[in-house]
């Protein structure tokens, strides 16, 4: 009688391995062509279109290039949330926005007393 071995199969090596292009995420590569198409838009007709349109992409990709170096995922997206955030929060703040039991939501500004 013939003796069977283990069953194998192969698998990729990294089975979360975020998608990347050129090295770049998917966000970083929408931020650096939205830069592409908005100055080609705005400066495309002009002759400083080269160093406008070209130098500012390719400025963009670089610097990105090099300040992500190191750094783990979606790290603009978490540093542009940071910074938009303010310094602290007030634990005994007045509330902007409140529910009623009828399920309409009702500004309320600061002013009124």
């Amino acid at each position: 009688m013939e003796e069977e071995g283990l069953i194998t199969t192969k698998v990729p090596r990294a089975l979360e391995m975020k998608s990347k292009l050129f090295g770049y995420e998917l966000p970083d590569l929408l931020l650096i062509f939205f830069n592409l198409a908005i100055t080609n838009l705005v400066f495309g007709g002009t002759s400083f279109r080269y160093p406008l349109v070209w130098g500012t992409t390719l400025g963009l990709a670089l610097f990105l290039h090099f300040a992500k170096k190191g750094r783990p995922d979606n790290y603009v997206q978490h540093l542009g949330e940071f910074l938009i955030r303010p310094a602290y929060y007030a634990a005994g703040g007045v509330d902007r926005f409140y529910r009623k039991f009828n399920g309409k939501v009702k500004h309320v500004s600061k002013n009124k007393r």
